[in-house]
């Protein structure tokens, strides 16, 4: 490990995050033949022994930024999940970037440029990504899927060199490292209260998702969130948009009736019937318009995409239709982190129903204001069942809308739901707040949710 007082010259590279992202910048910057310094904020960081098997000749600092004088670096590269505010990074001088900004400027030295399709929203962003690369590869597109969903951007173009078309899920993390992302499609789909500590507030963050209409051919937004429209100093090349509501233009997306059944629109064209998607619920209808604009945009085939969301159920934990006891849906929605989450699930399923929803919501809250979840249980909910840390602050956000029930754990929240659920009910797990009390992520919560409903199930 490289002495605390390690010197940085006025040309070095520092890459800050030894994380997997981090080892993706190393792995990028090695193949270049660019010499860099690793650090890390962490003194332990886990990826340390593997980095240093790897890079046995690269310096690494762990610990203090402030002991690098960063202000001497050429370059600074972050990771995402290092804050452009952590002490020790210089606020002038050199320039700070992150690791998409690295894949646009490999991307920008091809001879012939591969597509650029990124994809942003406070939620659904996994899901469209996923249906985008699927309707791509469907469509006969030699496509590559990552970003912050699954492979980092930059281990993406090592491996799929050869692709014509990339499709990247971004956060706003790595949104506010990117000066100039220029992707050929730019899609923002809408926008909730969400890594406000990180970003100083909800202007902050809403800056930071901004950032992927920068240089975009055409941005793809949210006619139902206004805060996902481009902001004056930062246009695409022009805006397509999609909704609930009919579509005012031709190229614009949204839903509409035609003999008394719910379709898909473009313009006044009737363009796949609702019943026909599989997963459940109104929000996900926007989000096939999104991904279906997206393809619309990029030249495939409408025919292959409307078979391609026909036969895609969705991913894990995502308003998921895990079983169907006696007459009652449960539907996992453990990725249902923040309150805009689980507004748009509750809002999407609920209208849907014959019955009455039953919300499990619990967790972490982040200090988030639950108050909205209220109107709409108002509407749609037989009762809430609470759990977890932020259970106290649920129920009061939620008193006098409908019955709560405040519990401990998760499992005696479905046993509730269960005593009290109606056929047509629907049991909802969005738990409108992160799991790290009782769980290691999203994914071990909604493991848990499929396990305990195994047991209810009849046999084969």
């Amino acid at each position: 490990m490289a002495a605390p007082d390690v010197l940085i010259g006025s040309h070095q590279t520092v890459v800050v995050g030894l994380g997997r992202s981090g080892l993706a910048i190393a792995e990028h910057l090695t193949r270049r033949g660019e010499p860099f310094v690793m650090a890390d904020t962490r003194t332990q960081p886990s990826g340390l022994v593997e980095f240093q098997r790897l890079y046995p000749d690269i310096e690494v600092h762990c610990g203090d930024l402030g002991e690098l004088e960063l202000q001497n670096a050429g370059r600074i590269i972050l990771s995402p999940g290092v804050d452009v505010r952590t002490p020790g990074l210089p606020r002038s001088g050199p320039e700070i970037v992150g690791e998409t900004a690295l894949f646009v400027e490999a991307l920008g030295e091809r001879a012939q440029r591969p597509m650029l399709i990124a994809i942003t929203g406070s939620n659904a962003k996994s899901t469209v990504t996923t249906l985008v690369g699927d309707m791509a590869r469907a469509c006969g597109i030699d496509v590559a899927v990552g970003g912050n969903l699954g492979t980092p951007a930059l281990t993406l173009l090592a491996q799929r060199p050869e692709a014509a078309c990339f499709v990247l899920e971004l956060s706003s993390f790595q949104l506010e490292t990117t000066p100039q992302l220029g992707a050929d499609i730019a899609v923002h789909l809408n926008l909730s209260s969400d890594h406000l500590d990180r970003h100083d507030g909800m202007a902050g963050y809403a800056h930071a998702k901004q950032q992927i209409f920068k240089g975009a051919g055409a941005g793809i937004v949210n006619r139902d969130d206004p805060a996902t429209t481009p902001c004056d100093t930062i246009r695409p090349g022009r805006t397509l948009s999609f909704g609930s509501d009919l579509p005012g233009r031709e190229s614009d997306w949204g839903l509409g009736r035609r003999d008394n059944d719910v379709w898909l629109m473009r313009g006044e064209q009737a363009v796949m019937a609702a019943h026909d998607v599989m997963m459940p619920g109104q929000h996900n209808l926007l989000n096939v318009l999104a991904a279906l604009a997206v393809g619309h945009e990029a030249g495939w085939s409408c025919d292959i995409m409307i078979e391609t969301v026909a036969h895609f159920a969705g991913l894990p934990h995502r308003a998921q239709r895990v079983a169907d006891l006696h007459g009652v849906t449960w539907i996992n929605d453990s990725k249902g982190t923040n309150v805009g989450a689980t507004l748009a699930a509750i809002e999407g399923i609920g209208v849907t129903l014959a019955g009455q929803l039953i919300l499990l919501a619990g967790g972490v809250g982040k200090g988030a204001d639950f108050t909205p979840l209220a109107e709409p249980l108002g509407r749609y909910g037989r009762a809430a069942v609470v759990y977890g840390r932020d259970r106290a602050r649920l129920a009061r956000a939620l008193e006098g809308t409908l019955p709560v029930v405040v519990v401990d754990t998760l499992e005696q929240a479905m046993q509730h739901a269960m005593d009290m659920a109606q056929p047509d009910d629907a049991v909802l797990l969005s738990p409108a707040c992160a799991s790290l009390d009782q769980f290691d992520n999203f994914e071990a919560r909604g493991d848990v949710f499929c396990a305990w409903l195994k047991q209810w199930q009849p046999h084969s």
